[in-house]
């Protein structure tokens, strides 16, 4: 079979298209003809090893996300028949419950294999099925981005009508974060270094949004715009230079999702307002299994459209990835599985 490998050096200009055996079904296994992948933030920084050892091993098959269809069942399978089309599960390990060093090690895309290829052969318990009404593109997009947007606000968060929601940027986790809080009856304030997206994200139903290039203290600001208590619910997926105006937004007793660190990961603000306003700082990293199948359920039932920024073929994984780091998307950036059938190097 044909598959993006991660060669020799840990580096994005290392990334080769290869061959490889296909993978066969154990018992309690299924196979993946894969149909669709999509980025995530994350493949950049396994890319360059920034998990460290937790990262894994080259050769590497890298990216978490995509979506295929199953076309052949190991000894004892039971969930899935031929012809299902399903989601590999980021962490096919955590099924349900609390999060355990056991659960949460094994990834894929890193330290295990992901789904840069034709064919991945999984646990049956580490897939879940999706949406009919949903392209291979939009189904690909839900195992990272929009679990994580679910469970910062649903699982964990409690989001309900009213509630007013602050979000950071426009990519994957930001707007399926949009779209959730809508659903949940919430009140959305976007953030964005673009006014052409923010209009954008107005006429997804964001209800107020604010440019943080022309105004840098947007804490102050935004709380002011959400009748002087501030927000109940923070996205925060900045990190470093973010969290200090995130914390000067958020109410009394309200919650700061802690889900990204794109401007850096140390944590640098008053550590006083945490404690005598009772905020609550919730660490997420993505979700199981359980919580997927809520959210597939939501939306199937409300028709929730993932949002897609481009599409790029199997062999221009490097293009999209580019794209990604650049910043210049808005939603999500897939993968079409459609691999060249000659050449060594990743466009």
């Amino acid at each position: 079979m044909k598959s993006i490998e991660l060669r020799d050096a840990w580096s994005i200009d290392n990334l080769r298209l290869c061959e490889r055996p296909a993978p066969k079904p154990g018992p309690g296994q299924v196979l993946l003809r894969m149909k669709a992948a999509s980025l995530n933030y994350r493949d950049l920084v396994v890319l360059k090893r920034g998990y460290g050892a937790l990262t894994g091993t080259l050769p590497l098959i890298p990216v978490s996300d995509g979506v295929g269809e199953v076309v052949k069942l190991g000894a004892g399978v039971t969930r899935v028949v031929v012809g299902d089309r399903v989601c590999p599960m980021f962490m096919p390990q955590w099924i349900g419950g609390e999060p355990t060093a056991e659960r949460l090690t094994r990834k894929l895309g890193g330290p295990i294999d992901g789904v840069m290829a034709e064919y991945v052969a999984i646990s049956e318990q580490g897939v879940a099925h999706v949406p009919d009404f949903l392209t291979d593109e939009q189904a690909a997009t839900l195992p990272c981005a929009a679990l994580t947007a679910w469970s910062a606000l649903v699982t964990h968060g409690g989001v309900k009508p009213g509630d007013r929601v602050l979000i950071q940027g426009t990519g994957g986790v930001s707007l399926f974060a949009l779209q959730f809080s809508k659903l949940m009856g919430a009140r959305v304030f976007v953030l964005s270094g673009s006014d052409a997206k923010l209009e954008r994200a107005k006429e997804m139903g964001a209800d107020d949004g604010l440019n943080y290039r022309t105004v840098p203290e947007w804490g102050k600001v935004v709380r002011e715009r959400a009748g002087g208590e501030g927000i109940d619910h923070v996205i925060e997926v900045g990190g470093e230079k973010t969290f200090p105006q995130s914390l000067r937004a958020v109410q009394v007793g309200g919650t700061i999702s802690m889900i990204g660190v794109l401007s850096g990961g140390a944590l640098e603000g008053k550590l006083g307002p945490i404690v005598t306003r009772q905020v609550r700082l919730q660490g997420i990293t993505v979700g199981h299994r359980d919580g997927f199948e809520a959210m597939t359920r939501a939306i199937a039932q409300h028709r929730v459209q993932p949002v897609i920024d481009r599409v790029y073929p199997f062999e221009a994984l490097r293009e999209a990835l580019d794209r990604l780091a650049a910043g210049a998307h808005f939603g999500k950036i897939c993968i079409r599985h459609s691999p060249e059938r000659d050449g060594r190097s990743v466009k």
